[in-house]
């Protein structure tokens, strides 16, 4: 068991890898990793694709690379497209000289390959939907009728076994909430610490009023 003795700014002795999917525009999962470059002011980043424009100076100020991907021209417009490169992407980033890394997904990014001596922790929001549970869903949208859709089935079966055979890299998960862990659970076979998001949950209220739905 690795010693997970990691304080917020009293790690300037550790070398940390934050790995995030993909960086091309400002969402949740982005937000989260800005939360996480704060806590490791010395990390560095590495993602599957970013587009510069859009990073704010939270995450200019770390040293960031992209895959082999982010040398495509334009990816930003179709990265989401190269889904059977992602595993050769990810597995192709150099993590030797790092003791930890923090991966944090909802896409792929827990496949990077460590070495031994490092401990790899995966905040995981969700396995990928679109392999997984919503799968069929998103099978029946794809592109190009039924050609679209049989190119979309092989890839997703491709990176659906990677994608399982890669949790067995992590030494930790942690879920961002219960049915998170739940996902991981079924999908993965592994345990994982439920440790709610960087929510500022003093800007919200709840409502006197209500309609018929949930907003999700």
């Amino acid at each position: 068991m690795h010693d997970l003795n990691i304080k917020r700014n009293g790690n300037s002795g550790l070398r940390v890898a934050l790995i995030h999917y993909w960086y091309v525009r400002r969402r949740g999962g982005e937000r989260v990793l800005e939360v996480l470059a704060d806590m490791y002011p010395q990390a560095d980043i590495f993602t599957i694709v970013y587009d510069p424009a859009a990073l704010p100076d939270a995450i200019k100020s770390h040293k960031i690379a992209g895959s082999f991907l982010q040398k495509l021209p334009k990816v930003k417009n179709y990265y989401r497209a190269l889904l059977p490169f992602y595993p050769l992407a990810l597995e192709q980033l150099r993590l030797d000289e790092y003791d930890l890394v923090i991966s944090q997904e909802s896409g792929p990014a827990k496949g990077v390959i460590t070495r031994t001596g490092t401990c790899h922790v995966c905040y995981c929001h969700t396995p990928m939907r679109y392999l997984w549970d919503m799968y069929h869903d998103y099978s029946s949208m794809a592109p190009l009728g039924m050609l679209g859709r049989g190119f979309y089935s092989l890839a997703c079966h491709y990176v659906r076994q990677w994608d399982y055979a890669s949790a067995a890299r992590v030494d930790h998960f942690a879920a961002s909430s219960e049915n998170g862990a739940r996902r991981i659970r079924k999908y993965y076979g592994r345990g994982s610490e439920v440790i709610y998001p960087p929510v500022d949950v003093d800007s919200f209220s709840v409502s006197d009023t209500h309609d018929d739905f949930y907003w999700w």
